[in-house]
């Protein structure tokens, strides 16, 4: 059965509210949530295969994953545009001040653009993680383990020659900035994204069972424990609201009218290209592809058991959320049908 809620903020587009609840549909989730933001109006829709819970489905927290990097990369571009980093520095002279700087150090900006030459995980994490790998495999993996393999590790390719998506090497991004400022990345998040937004519901954690949304597994059915990012708090640990999740991508369509303003522009700024016709762009923080009014900009995530993406177009000034909480499986049509929503806006 499915139970489902509209909400308007400012005003409703009943072509908007349609189409949210058509994509709502499209998702086999216990709960799921798409919102968007256009010109300064907001429309949710909520619903699922489960009961609704006690606090309504847009008042939750969710996990988003690897959308996380999108909030990691505004911070960093934040402390490069306040002159307290410049993205140049060696990670491991961060992480061990006096260690002998190689020819071809990993850079702060070759972590955050993936092209430090890391694998996804380092390479003992299957082995670490396996015994907990339906429960909790990143809380396995603390900081200090990430940092020492980061240490040890050799890159197979000179850094910034060639790409590879890395949960490891943004994590160790988050550990070296915490180094080189001397502040907790928690800390360093709170004090120059969190608090200067607003995202008043939005953690690093789980912390109360009431209004953190509860994922499910590849059944839909079975509930998951909360996720635990161990050392990965840069490349995956944000948990939000859909407010705040839309209040923080607002702040992307609208950079002028915010005192971040250099920084939310650095983040639009293409800084790789690859693939065939140069299609796949990336900046700091986000993907980025064409449409045929403009590009738009994006990232999703997920975690053992829940999804997210956000995304944004600057030529239509439409921001879009979407959330659901059951793990990732084949042919799961959550992400394309989130991407073709923005996409063919």
């Amino acid at each position: 059965m499915d139970h489902s809620r509209t909400v308007g903020l400012l005003g409703t587009d009943d072509m908007w509210r349609e189409r949210l609840e058509r994509a709502v549909g499209a998702v086999d989730a216990p709960d799921t949530v798409f919102a968007v933001s256009r010109a300064g109006r907001r429309t949710l829709h909520c619903g699922g295969t489960a009961p609704p819970p006690p606090v309504p489905r847009q008042d939750l927290r969710y996990e988003i994953g690897s959308a996380s990097k999108a909030f990691t990369g505004l911070l960093l571009a934040q402390l490069i545009q306040r002159g307290l980093l410049t993205g140049g520095e060696p990670a491991a002279a961060c992480l061990e001040p006096g260690r002998r700087t190689e020819a071809d150090p990993v850079t702060l900006a070759h972590l955050v653009t993936h092209t430090a030459g890391l694998p996804a995980l380092p390479a003992d994490f299957y082995r670490r993680a396996l015994p907990a790998w339906r429960t909790n495999p990143y809380g396995r993996y603390p900081a200090e383990r990430v940092t020492d393999a980061f240490l040890r590790h050799r890159p197979r390719h000179r850094p910034g020659t060639r790409w590879h998506y890395s949960n490891f090497g943004v994590a160790v991004l988050g550990h070296a900035v915490a180094a080189a400022t001397g502040t907790a990345w928690e800390e360093l998040l709170g004090a120059h994204v969190l608090r200067p937004l607003g995202l008043s519901g939005t953690a690093l954690r789980a912390e109360d069972p009431k209004t953190d949304a509860v994922g499910h597994g590849k059944d839909g059915r079975t509930p998951t424990l909360a996720f635990d990012a161990g050392g990965f708090q840069a490349a995956g640990a944000v948990r939000a609201t859909p407010h705040d999740l839309l209040t923080f991508l607002e702040a992307h369509l609208d950079p002028a009218g915010s005192p971040w303003a250099d920084a939310l522009r650095a983040v639009r700024t293409p800084v790789l290209r690859r693939g065939r016709g140069h299609r796949h762009v990336h900046t700091m923080a986000w993907f980025r592809h064409p449409t045929n009014g403009g590009p738009m900009y994006f990232h999703s995530g997920a975690t053992l058991g829940q999804q997210a993406f956000l995304g944004f177009r600057p030529d239509t000034g439409t921001a879009l959320v979407a959330l659901c909480t059951r793990r990732f499986r084949a042919r799961d049509s959550f992400i394309a049908t989130a991407y073709a929503l923005l996409a063919e806006e």
